[in-house]
């Protein structure tokens, strides 16, 4: 038998190791064998997605909820504050209450409470605007977690001008 390297047309190897291609029959034999094997991993690895699949699947709706409920708490503090701002300039419960839901437009207006305390009252005494929304869980996670909706709250006060 020729070494692989006599074949490709290279000098010996300088240890004097041949090098022997294996003969066609071992390669055959190991095509067959990854074909075999390839048919048991995927089997396998379908055992195996479906075993991680509900655990991603929870992670993911954890972080959308999660991430709509933190929104949704960011646009009630923001929302809280600008109506503790109109308040404190003398504006009218009237008027906080119409600045807040517009600061709110894209929240439920059936879950948004809204409670403004002291609109109208002597400088130097505080206005207190507080907001309470029942946010609603957009995914499955409600049912497997026995949530119906959260309840996110803020308040905001300041001196009256």
């Amino acid at each position: 038998m020729r070494s692989l390297l006599e074949r490709e047309g290279l000098p010996p190897a300088t240890t004097g190791d041949a090098v022997v291609a294996p003969p066609a029959t071992a390669t055959s034999n190991l095509r067959r064998s990854r074909r075999r094997r390839g048919k048991k991993q995927r089997g396998q690895s379908l055992v195996e997605f479906a075993l991680i699949a509900p655990l991603f699947l929870l992670l993911v709706f954890g972080i959308v909820d999660f991430g709509i409920a933190f929104y949704s708490w960011i646009t009630i503090t923001n929302a809280a504050r600008e109506g503790a701002r109109l308040g404190a300039v003398q504006g009218t419960e009237a008027e906080i209450t119409s600045r807040v839901n517009a600061a709110t437009d894209h929240l439920d207006p059936a879950d948004l409470d809204i409670l403004v305390t002291n609109a109208e009252g002597p400088p130097g005494e505080a206005v207190s605007v507080e907001i309470d929304y029942d946010y609603n869980l957009v995914t499955p996670l409600a049912g497997i977690l026995g949530l119906d909706t959260v309840n996110i709250s803020s308040t905001s006060t300041m001196r009256l001008e």
